[in-house]
């Protein structure tokens, strides 16, 4: 999970897009972002779809 928070970070950042800016794109709550980023809580397979079509990356591309 870690490594998944550090790579979803990574790739937001590349894309020069803020926590607010991506949890928008996706619908869903800001904390949300940053507690997937830190490693804080497991997510469902729907919203790690939504952050790699947000981030414009393949689904695999996040691992």
């Amino acid at each position: 999970m870690i490594d998944l928070g550090l790579r979803i970070k990574m790739l937001r950042e590349n894309k020069n897009l803020s926590q607010e800016n991506l949890a928008n794109d996706c619908d869903i709550p800001k904390s949300q972002i940053t507690r997937i980023e830190k490693a804080r809580i497991n997510t469902t397979v729907k919203t790690l779809v939504k952050i790699s079509n947000a981030l414009g990356v393949e689904f695999k591309e996040l691992f």
